[in-house]
């Protein structure tokens, strides 16, 4: 089976490393001093007290990889637009997109029935320039949960974590995603197959909607956000506020807000995703993880003002710090 790893960086070298290792023909696409590393001496995956070399394919994004089985795209979310005609060029009729990607993915509308059945969401789709390169019909949803760093070019750390929920749009057990899941088992990694995927990514996404601006704005780690009172209200406002919306797409809400508060809690001391890269000056997540929310909530008609407010001012610290366009 051909699998290509699109943003071979931590989650996705974890992710590349694991499932070579299982015997899939796999390649990671990359760049900078990181591809060079890989490519010169491999892959290097520190786990569970375990190091291990693999020797993948590890091309550069301008490099013809071939048409892939499958291509797991493991970018931020905001950068998918622009790799999208990439990606196509590994996309055969038969090949499956798995969008490993934080927030509203591109395809949330795809199948889903009710009023906005295949609606655009601009603010992760601009133009519905992903809709039309990477056909929603091709896509399979995919949650990721694993925690993981490169702590060197060509080194990664996993930390934490190894599941990757997997998501058909249409809720079905396609032969396509019991196959991935398979391999995916067959690598050590649990990938359940879920019939509402859409349910998960609203979990994960209920708290980085909250943590990550929040996190931005006061350079807080997640303990501090999730259990001083001001800051944990917040969270709970905005967190509030998406469930509203959320429960008029149909989603439905497996734990409370309250036990994905203190879940985050006992994260500790973690400098969230966001906050991160605006310490690094690297481009911020800002529209997957709350301005695609706040455009479902104008969708909805339902009032989001904390997370508009929030939204306001984690675009402009963004722009200030040249992060956010």
């Amino acid at each position: 089976m051909k699998v290509a790893i699109y943003g071979a960086g931590a989650i996705g070298g974890l992710l590349g490393c694991r499932l070579a290792a299982a015997g899939a023909e796999v390649t990671c696409i990359a760049r900078g001093p990181h591809l060079a590393a890989m490519q010169a001496r491999g892959v290097t995956l520190l786990s569970g007290g375990q190091r291990m070399v693999l020797h993948p394919c590890c091309l550069s994004e301008d490099e013809d990889a071939g048409v892939q089985d499958y291509v797991i795209v493991t970018l931020k979310a905001h950068s998918l637009p622009g790799a999208a005609p990439k990606i196509a060029r590994m996309m055969g009729p038969s090949s499956t997109l798995v969008t490993g990607v934080n927030g509203i993915p591109y395809w949330y509308f795809y199948a889903l029935e009710g009023p906005w059945r295949d609606r655009r969401v601009n603010s992760v789709d601009p133009g519905g320039v992903l809709w039309e390169t990477l056909p929603p019909s091709q896509a399979i949803g995919c949650v990721l949960y694993p925690a993981a760093e490169v702590i060197e070019p060509g080194v990664i750390e996993h930390t934490y974590g190894d599941r990757f929920s997997l998501g058909e749009p249409n809720g079905s057990r396609s032969p396509r995603i019991e196959a991935l899941s398979r391999l995916l088992i067959s690598a050590g990694l649990k990938a359940p197959i879920r019939t509402r995927i859409r349910d998960e990514i609203w979990v994960k996404l209920w708290g980085n909607l909250s943590f990550n601006p929040i996190s931005a704005l006061t350079a807080s780690t997640l303990d501090r956000i999730t259990t001083r009172p001001d800051l944990r209200a917040l969270c709970w406002a905005m967190m509030e506020e998406a469930q509203v919306v959320a429960e008029a797409l149909g989603v439905r809400f497996a734990v409370s807000l309250e036990k994905r508060l203190d879940g985050a809690a006992e994260v500790g001391v973690h400098k969230t995703s966001m906050l991160q890269d605006l310490e690094r000056h690297r481009p911020m997540e800002i529209d997957a993880l709350l301005g695609a929310v706040v455009e479902l909530g104008a969708m909805t008609a339902k009032p989001m003002p904390i997370c508009e407010a929030v939204l306001a001012l984690v675009r402009e610290r963004a722009r200030l710090a040249g992060c956010y366009p």
